[in-house]
């Protein structure tokens, strides 16, 4: 990456893939018996690398596994393993509602050892993961036997005390369920419960922004204060043109999100997964011509309406 700064705002200190909703299922089976999820992740993991913009983490919030199968979850593991250690990436995994906690815990961390606070048997998976800096604590929102989604008093005491002391670029939150309202009927019986006691715990923290996932379309807005992305699936979206009352989900406009860290701010960009036909392209050497250039020349040849 150019060391020119061509703008206003220096280069960002993290950045962060944010993935969510692979819903695997064993045996590479499709999904509803038309989606091929496998391909939905290889292609996101193959547009990330193309770019050639090596995240510093990967945060893929929930629902990774359909039925919360060994081999299911072991495929993605595979895929998301190998591309992170191309990139020298950390990998932060968050549990969701159709993802189960024993496998979740064997075969995606590999049965590290838990948080002291969740070492018993069903136990939450919460984790903190420091990346060069940054931290990010993931959640789990998960309600065994249900899709809603609920914090427990020790999961917010052990939040509290996590979050009592700052850390050097600020924190991310990450979590399935998502605080913000939807305009899905449905979707509100499966939203995250008491949410004004997650509200008390992070507000005034250093908690810089929230990763979410379940809704399967990309939203954003704020919750105590603090700016919330959500990712769409990368399975499948729900579609926001359908009839009020309906929910639809349909095998289309699948993304992922990048999330660049600044030291004043946090810029949350949608990538849809292709391919797109190309349309306009201007090479790598057209841009090294206008570093080459004085700021006013740069105007006058890039800038000016021609």
């Amino acid at each position: 990456m150019s060391g020119i700064q061509l703008g206003q705002y220096p280069a960002a200190s993290h950045l962060i893939a944010h993935l969510s909703d692979t819903h695997f299922l064993d045996d590479e089976a499709l999904l509803y018996g038309t989606v091929d999820t496998d391909s939905r992740v290889h292609r996101a993991l193959d547009q990330i690398d193309r770019s050639g913009r090596h995240p510093d983490a990967i945060v893929i919030t929930g629902d990774v596994a359909d039925r919360g199968e060994a081999g299911a979850y072991r495929r993605v593991r595979d895929l998301v393993e190998a591309a992170a250690s191309g990139w020298g990436s950390e990998i932060v995994w968050v549990m969701g509602n159709h993802d189960k906690r024993d496998l979740f815990r064997s075969e995606l961390l590999r049965n590290e050892p838990a948080e002291a606070a969740f070492q018993h048997p069903g136990s939450p998976v919460d984790r903190v993961v420091d990346v060069k800096g940054l931290r990010i604590i993931s959640v789990d929102t998960s309600v065994p036997g249900y899709h809603h989604g609920e914090l427990s008093d020790a999961q917010l005491s052990w939040l509290a005390e996590e979050l009592r002391d700052p850390a050097p670029h600020g924190t991310l939150l990450a979590l399935h369920h998502p605080p913000i309202p939807t305009p899905l009927a449905l979707m509100t019986v499966l939203e995250l419960r008491a949410q004004s006691r997650l509200a008390d715990v992070i507000r005034g923290t250093d908690v810089r922004s929230i990763l979410g996932g379940h809704l399967h379309y990309s939203t954003h807005g704020l919750f105590a204060g603090i700016p919330i992305s959500v990712a769409a699936a990368l399975c499948y979206t729900m579609d926001l043109s359908a009839p009020e009352r309906e929910l639809v989900g349909v095998n289309g406009a699948q993304s992922l999100n990048l999330v660049h860290v600044y030291d004043d701010q946090i810029v949350h960009s949608n990538l849809t997964i292709g391919p797109f036909d190309t349309v306009t392209r201007f090479p790598a050497a057209y841009l090294d011509s206008i570093e080459a250039m004085a700021p006013a020349e740069r105007t006058e040849t890039f800038s000016r309406q021609v």
